[in-house]
């Protein structure tokens, strides 16, 4: 399994999924803007992936990953399909009987999610009922996330990674043809969603089959191997919960903020994702399955040379795009989203929040690639006493950032959080011995850096020298962006290869095998 060919399989089909959700989002904007709306469709998109992200992506993942592959590794194809088969049933019951409960619960679990729309008896109702639509969705994506882990540990990266295309073209195709038939655009956005889960379900169960694997529904039992699945992914759940529950609390303090709050956080968050989800995505992904396998095998060296070749890669692609974030948010916002309902004063205010996310960039993908050097050990319990320290300084720092700052503040404690959540992972990791920095990437670092700061000053100029262009009209305005960031890329690209950041020789790791690296 060659890793940078794994992380460019899924950065690539990442890209194109980024692709498809900024004209989603610009959609969006034109259609809902910053207002009431767009904040409790928001609210309703939020609350089923903060699930998602405890049972699919969190807990469920961490821990059902490194024991598959384990398993394929060592006891062979046959224990590890049957493995799955029980893992797929006890996570269909489980959420099956969540989604229930919560469905009935909903305007109370609202009344704790979104207090602040309880002022505005309308909203409140719209928000309740947005959610019941999208609330599913944790179901079917939850049981992607399954069949993609089983994909992935067998080196079938590109089906899964394709996935999230389709929740985008559902999104885009509810936008177009389902609005007029809705009472608004945010109920005809609901029923994207949860349409989106099912399509994502179908299309990722064909892979598998025509894999030559069907998954079928038989009743849970608590097998030995289901045991340790639970008892590993608990802590993970524990600290995820208290993740989301810290991601609760972010969108609580939003909504007692002035109106619109919510959405200018999410449009600064969904510009954030592109490089986040290229790059922290794919790494995560491709990372996990190889290294799981590798220490298995007690291929110690093999594991330090994954995880040293990730982290370069990390940073080669996150920092220049921190630093093209941060210098030129301004025209990204406007050329994306300042159209129809979106206009100067909240493409002003998302501005100032994407400008203070780009900051955090690096901390958010290093943890993707830092985090699988723990779940691979099977050890689920370090990085959720990290998450929960992380969290609890971000709590801290929201409730004194909120106020001078408002929803940026709500920016900077995500950030500043990150950053530490960052940081305590790899000290962890370098005092157990399982994080060494090779010479690479020691010398390759700081080159990064120095040409990702030369491209943000090129960047700086090009804006001004472009002002004109981004004054004038709507094609005027997204041609000289289209210059200005294929501009930067250039400049980095060049100043990169000029100082040895990279190498073009790099590029035919892509076809060597990992051994062979």
């Amino acid at each position: 399994m060659n890793l940078l060919r794994a992380i460019s399989t899924v950065g690539g089909f990442t890209m194109l999924s980024r692709l498809f959700g900024f004209v989603r989002d610009m959609l969006i904007a034109a259609v809902l803007g910053a207002g009431p709306i767009a904040d409790a469709f928001f609210v309703a998109f939020k609350f089923p992936n903060l699930f998602r992200k405890l049972f699919a992506e969190g807990a469920f993942s961490a821990a059902f990953v490194p024991i598959y592959a384990g398993k394929l590794e060592v006891e062979g194809e046959a224990s590890a399909r049957d493995f799955a088969q029980s893992a797929f049933a006890m996570l269909f019951v489980i959420l099956a009987i969540f989604v229930g409960v919560i469905e009935l619960a909903m305007p109370l679990v609202m009344r704790l999610f979104a207090p602040g729309f309880l002022n505005n008896p309308e909203q409140f109702s719209l928000v309740v009922t947005l959610t019941r639509i999208t609330f599913p969705y944790l179901l079917f994506i939850s049981l992607v996330s399954l069949i993609a882990g089983v994909l992935n540990s067998s080196g079938r990266f590109a089906a899964a990674a394709a996935t999230p295309i389709l929740l985008n073209i559902c999104l885009i195709g509810a936008i177009l043809l389902l609005t007029p038939m809705m009472p608004s655009p945010g109920h005809a956005l609901a029923w994207g969603v949860a349409i989106a889960g099912l399509v994502q379900l179908v299309w990722l169960y064909g892979a598998l089959a025509r894999s030559g694997f069907w998954l079928q529904l038989r009743m849970p039992r608590l097998s030995d191997d289901i045991k340790t699945l639970i008892k590993r992914a608990l802590p993970v759940a524990l600290g995820a919960g208290i993740y989301q529950v810290n991601l609760v609390i972010d969108t609580v303090i939003a909504s007692l903020l002035p109106s619109g709050s919510i959405s200018y956080l999410f449009y600064a968050d969904r510009i954030t994702q592109l490089p986040l989800g290229v790059v922290g995505v794919a790494v995560g992904t491709a990372l996990l399955p190889m290294l799981s396998r590798q220490v298995r095998s007690g291929n110690q060296d093999a594991a330090h040379h994954a995880q040293n070749r990730a982290i370069e890669f990390s940073l080669l692609l996150t920092l220049p795009a921190a630093v093209a974030l941060f210098v030129i948010a301004e025209p990204v916002v406007t050329v994306l989203f300042q159209r129809g309902a979106f206009g100067m004063v909240e493409a002003a205010k998302t501005m100032s929040a994407l400008a203070i996310y780009a900051l955090g960039l690096p901390a958010y993908v290093l943890v993707k690639s830092l985090a699988p050097a723990f779940f691979a050990r099977e050890d689920t319990k370090t990085p959720v006493i990290i998450a929960v320290v992380a969290m609890m300084v971000n709590l801290v720092l929201n409730l004194i950032l909120m106020g001078p700052f408002l929803h940026v503040g709500i920016a900077m404690a995500t950030v500043a959080s990150a950053w530490l959540n960052t940081a305590l992972l790899a000290i962890v990791l370098y005092k157990r011995g399982q994080l060494r920095m090779d010479a690479r990437l020691a010398g390759r670092l700081p080159r990064t850096l120095l040409a990702s700061f030369i491209m943000g000053a090129a960047l700086y100029g090009g804006y001004g020298f472009l002002a004109d262009r981004f004054a004038g009209s709507e094609p005027e305005r997204i041609f000289a962006l289209a210059i200005l960031i294929t501009g930067g890329l250039a400049v980095f690209a060049g100043s990169a290869l000029a100082l040895g950041a990279v190498k073009i020789s790099d590029l035919k790791s892509l076809k060597r095998s990992e051994s062979s690296a």
